[in-house]
């Protein structure tokens, strides 16, 4: 179980990107376990199982943060990613469960979601309770917000895979 007692560093990964990243991923928006909004009230966009195992082979599971972009919007946001097995939950299949940085009037199942992974955060986690894993996702949205704060990082905003949006 997580301790939440000991501080995380706000900051992670190294000035500029470096390897495996920029991982590339790309799916239609699926209907997820329904915890991000009602449990956690973060929520998530979630990646089709094929596009999770394609992650898998190049990431390990754990918490990464990037660049997203829904559907037909041009706009690009910040996003956390968790990819893994959610051990609170006990989940039986892997998951991609985005959540982008951005407040959004509306769903958008069915839309096409372009993410451009550039960082690892940290490895999954067991908690003792809703609070703790509320708590450091929290914290994992202000260390993605840090890290993509950075030039190197900031760059990828405008990366190849948010320019030609699908249309509607």
């Amino acid at each position: 179980m997580v301790d939440n007692s000991q501080p995380r560093p706000l900051l992670v990964g190294n000035e500029h990107i470096e390897p495996p990243f920029p991982v590339h991923l790309k799916g239609l928006v699926k209907h997820g376990f329904g915890r991000g909004s009602k449990d956690l009230g973060i929520p998530t966009a979630n990646l089709p199982e094929d596009v999770v195992q394609a992650a898998c082979s190049n990431l390990q599971t754990g918490v990464y943060f990037g660049w997203a972009q829904v559907g037909t919007e041009t706009e690009v946001h910040g996003m956390v990613m968790s990819l893994g097995w959610n051990p609170y939950y006990k989940n039986e299949k892997l998951s991609g469960e985005v959540h982008i940085l951005h407040d959004y009037p509306h769903d958008f199942y069915g839309d096409e979601l372009r993410v451009v992974v550039l960082g690892y955060i940290r490895p999954e986690r067991d908690y003792s309770s809703l609070d703790a894993l509320i708590y450091d996702i929290n914290v994992d949205i202000t260390v993605a917000k840090n890290s993509m704060n950075r030039n190197s990082y900031k760059a990828f905003q405008k990366d190849k895979t948010f320019l030609q949006a699908p249309q509607p």
